[in-house]
């Protein structure tokens, strides 16, 4: 290490006594040295910074050079200036580390150091290593990461402080800024309670302030006050304090359910009634014209937050939301000031969300949007008044790099017809249609075929008075654009079809996970053809459908992996999850024949097929983490055998099956009795430390809770079906056996449940 020092003969040397103003423990190291900075600096400081006292010979113009608070000593009238030493009392290893840098030696920066080192650059008048703690401020607290590595939320609150106490309005300002761009990573925190009241209102006021949604930034805000209503309480304008902080919140745009539920809330019951009464002004079908907005001088409340930094955005269950609001809030502020356009927004809202009229021109082409890079994720489910047209071309134009695209419970669109519209967001790469699949009955006859025909789109040119569901349109003109999709849930939509299961197979070449539980109308065969073209699939979730014998024909057939050497292999050789619940269509056979094939599978669900023992002894994975095997005839051994060969299992459905009771299924022809399970499922289950959820019925008992305790320590779910039994001297243990146990749910049992002490609980369902 080269130490720059000046040549010139006036640089005379001047004597720093050095005091630690904490004093040293060692007796030894009570006594003073006396060394030139030079030999110092050059040497390991270990060594000296355990001393109390460190006289010090520096160079007096290189001191004056570099320090306002040595030049005032130094070159001024004070009578320092003509004395040959200066007593300095500071935390000697940073004093050391900013000699150190006056002598031109390299500094290294860090977390833990630079509070220190900035304090002792303030005191001391050391321009240069001021600008340095000041660059590194800048670089570490705009680092894109999320969050910075460097900065956590306890090392935020402490840098605010200190630029509080040192009036560094730059280092506040900074504070601000990041928490308000890492806003959902800091409420997460278990110091964001700590986080300042300034600070936390500067940061919910900055325009950088990034949240997934209004809900999150609520919830957030509650729990800051819940934490710190008493020290608020102190100062005579409490109350202003919360209602000022909260009155930042867009209450337009809260989602319906959780505007209800905080109507009791001490902090939030006043914005919940206005929320709820913005919510339900939005909801009434009234004229087209009445809704004028122009009697609105801010426009904010009705913006969704967007920021450069956003990668979220989650509209979910807001049936307020229009296109209108979705257009605003991608749009420059200041059209909301310039009258020409904002006559067209005024008569984009006065239009938007009507569903007596004619579909109307989105004014995307006349306003200039802006374009957000960061945003990968949309979540518009249940924002059933959003016309999906629109939406994604909002999305295509301001959201390039968006890649996950949830619009569940959306009835007015169509699958088919909705995967088209995507081909102009060719990055998204997961899409998520499910609609509620509880109240559809699986159908108790094969469907042999559906959909034979397609019939285009024929623009309607008569006003409806019901929403125009996007329709399924030909795709036999023109060759759909291919796809980045890999993860498709369609779960519970009736409109699926052979069809577009069929389109589903050319668009999505690059399908990986695909959900079509409760598609009741598609058929054994329209399955088996996607499995043959999509032979990228690793997860299928196919319960309640047709899926039969085709089906696993497809699965188990050897195909090609496409390489430059190809090889054989099965699809069922490389899934990773298999849930096939309810599909009556599999033979035994069938069913004996997949098993054989299983490699990888994490999760298995055979939920009220025609399982047998057979079908599991041939089961030959090893890393099934979930397994439900509810309503078959399966028996204690085949269970046994296959979590013997699964050690990483955490949940174990088996609600319902019969044949448990014995370990010989011919016991099936036999009225079942509550004795306890079989000591050998007990002892397989026992060595299982890492189960989280448990679902038994027929024979399980006080006796088979006591004999699995060593394994439900990490218990998160206990489900007791039919059949089983759990007295109310077990449910009073269950606290103290499963301490992380959240939910209980209880089918065709009674209990006292005021008996029950349910710490830790977070749900007791009583079915029955």
């Amino acid at each position: 290490m080269e130490v720059s020092v000046s040549d010139d003969e006036d640089d005379q040397l001047i004597l720093l006594v050095c005091t630690n103003p904490t004093p040293t423990p060692d007796p030894y190291h009570n006594h003073p040295i006396e060394e030139f900075l030079t030999d110092i600096i050059l040497s390991d400081l270990s060594t000296f910074l355990n001393f109390h006292t460190i006289k010090l010979h520096a160079h007096r113009n290189r001191l004056i050079h570099h320090s306002l608070y040595f030049r005032g000593l130094l070159s001024g009238s004070f009578s320092e200036s003509c004395l040959g030493s200066i007593t300095i009392n500071w935390n000697l290893p940073v004093f050391m580390q900013i000699l150190k840098h006056i002598y031109g030696c390299s500094l290294d920066i860090t977390s833990q150091n630079v509070l220190p080192l900035y304090e002792g650059a303030l005191y001391f008048g050391v321009d240069t290593l001021i600008v340095k703690c000041e660059d590194w401020f800048s670089e570490v607290f705009s680092r894109n990461e999320f969050p910075s590595t460097q900065i956590q939320t306890e090392d935020l609150i402490q840098i605010w402080k200190f630029a509080s106490d040192h009036a560094s309005d730059f280092i506040l300002h900074l504070c601000i800024g990041y928490l308000a761009r890492n806003f959902m990573w800091a409420k997460k925190n278990n110091f964001f309670r700590e986080v300042p009241y300034n600070l936390l209102l500067s940061s919910v006021k900055h325009p950088h302030l990034t949240v997934d949604s209004e809900m999150h930034l609520s919830d957030a805000l509650l729990l800051w006050l819940e934490s710190n209503m008493e020290n608020l309480e102190r100062r005579s304008e409490a109350e202003d304090n919360y209602n000022g902080i909260l009155k930042q919140i867009h209450v337009e745009l809260l989602p319906l359910w959780f505007a209800a539920g905080k109507r009791n809330s001490f902090y939030f019951r006043q914005l919940a009634e206005e929320s709820l009464g913005s919510i339900f002004r939005a909801l009434n079908i009234l004229p087209i014209g009445s809704l004028d907005i122009s009697g609105y001088s801010d426009l904010q409340h009705l913006r969704i937050r967007v920021t450069e930094y956003s990668k979220k955005i989650d509209l979910s269950n807001c049936p307020q939301i229009t296109s209108a609001i979705l257009l605003l809030s991608l749009i420059p502020e200041s059209y909301l000031t310039d009258p020409m356009q904002r006559k067209i927004i005024e008569q984009f809202f006065n239009n938007s969300g009507h569903p007596i009229q004619e579909k109307y021109e989105f004014p995307q082409k006349l306003l200039e949007t802006f374009i957000f890079e960061a945003v990968q994720e949309v979540d518009i489910s249940k924002c059933r008044r959003l016309l999906i047209e629109h939406a994604v071309n909002c999305f295509s134009q301001s959201f390039p790099s968006l890649r996950i695209l949830k619009a569940a419970y959306l009835l007015n669109i169509r699958t088919t017809g909705f995967l088209q519209l995507l081909e102009k967001c060719s990055l998204v790469n997961e899409v998520d249609l499910t609609v509620d699949v509880t109240p559809l009955i699986p159908a108790s006859v094969t469907i042999l075929s559906s959909s034979p025909v397609v019939i285009p789109l024929v623009p309607e040119k008569t006003p409806s008075l019901k929403y125009k569901a996007v329709e399924t349109m030909s795709f036999h003109e023109s060759r759909p654009q291919i796809s980045y999709v890999t993860k498709l849930s369609l779960e519970g939509r009736t409109d699926v079809s052979d069809l577009s299961l069929q389109y589903i197979s050319k668009f999505c070449v690059s399908l990986c996970h695909l959900n079509i539980k409760g598609c009741i109308c598609v058929t054994d065969i329209g399955i088996s053809d996607l499995i043959h073209r999509c032979n990228k699939l690793n997860s299928i979730v196919v319960c309640d459908t047709s899926f039969g014998i085709n089906s696993v024909q497809a699965l188990c057939s050897a195909i090609s992996d496409g390489g430059n050497f190809p090889s054989l292999h099965s699809v069922v050789s490389n899934l990773q999850a298999l849930h096939m619940g309810g599909c009556i269509g599999i033979s035994e056979l069938s069913l004996q024949e997949l098993m054989s094939q299983t490699q990888v599978l994490k999760n298995l669900c055979l939920r009220g097929t025609y399982l047998v023992d057979q079908a599991l002894f041939n089961f030959k994975g090893s890393s099934l983490e979930m397994l439900d095997v509810s309503d078959t005839k399966i028996s204690e051994a085949a269970l046994s055998f296959v979590i013997h060969g699964n050690p990483s299992l955490k949940s174990l459905k088996a609600r319902g099956c019969k044949n448990l009771l014995k370990g010989d299924s011919s016991i099936e022809k036999r009225e079942p009795s509550f004795s306890s399970l079989h000591e050998e499922l007990h002892a397989e289950l026992g060595k299982k430390s890492r189960l989280e959820e448990i679902e038994f019925g027929w024979g399980f008992s006080s006796f088979s809770l006591s004999a699995l305790e060593p394994a439900l320590t990490s218990l998160k779910t206990i489900n007791v079906g039919l059949g089983g039994m759990l007295g109310e001297d077990a449910l009073r243990q269950l606290p103290a056996i499963c301490p992380l146990l959240e939910t209980i749910i209880l089918h065709f049992q009674i209990y006292k449940v005021s008996f029950w002490d349910c710490r830790g609980g977070k749900m007791l369902l009583l079915d029955g």
